[in-house]
């Protein structure tokens, strides 16, 4: 097997049907609209347009120009304007795929981890009323101790490496000790 086919086969074991099919029904929800029957979740996604028309729905304006005609220039250039609001909103850019992963179909799971953060990142957008894609990201819950609280518990030994039934600093002793004869 050639190196290409081999890298091939390792990227579509990393696809998750699931969470693909997750993610169309999200986009259809916000859009409105269903996938055309018939072609698969890439092609659909390919030429960017869908993703801008997402984009739009979820961030209003945040798209100005989607371009329907053109060549493959024109359609790769939706996927880098839908790259650019995702960061704009707040997705985090190592969530954020490369052009090529979608346009050349090369790692389509990482188009799927895209849209998942952008599904997260609309949690922390409290204008966007849903629909939502992915668990909700946890806050932050600050807590403040006293001088007092915080010195007892100093005084706790902590058991989080497991047990201490029968140890001493010396170790454990179960069962007969080793013996060492010198001098045989």
């Amino acid at each position: 097997m050639s190196l290409e086919r081999q890298v091939r086969a390792k990227l579509a074991g990393k696809r998750d049907v699931q969470q693909e099919k997750e993610a169309q029904e999200w986009i259809e929800a916000v859009l409105g609209e269903k996938f055309p029957p018939g072609e698969t979740f890439e092609d659909v996604l390919r030429d960017g347009q869908v993703l801008c028309k997402l984009m739009n729905k979820i961030s209003p304006g945040s798209v100005t120009k989607i371009n329907s005609s053109g060549g493959q220039f024109k359609m790769m250039e939706n996927i880098n304007v839908f790259q650019q609001a995702l960061k704009n909103y707040g997705v985090a850019d190592v969530d954020v795929f490369q052009t090529v992963d979608l346009w050349e179909k090369k790692d389509i799971s990482q188009v799927t981890t895209t849209l998942f953060a952008l599904g997260r990142t609309t949690y922390t957008h409290p204008e966007w009323k849903g629909p939502y894609l992915g668990p909700k990201p946890s806050e932050e819950c600050k807590r403040d101790f006293t001088e007092e609280q915080l010195k007892s518990g100093q005084t706790i030994i902590g058991l989080q490496a497991g047990q201490n039934k029968g140890a001493t600093q010396a170790g454990q002793n179960l069962g007969a000790g080793r013996k060492i004869l010198l001098g045989k």
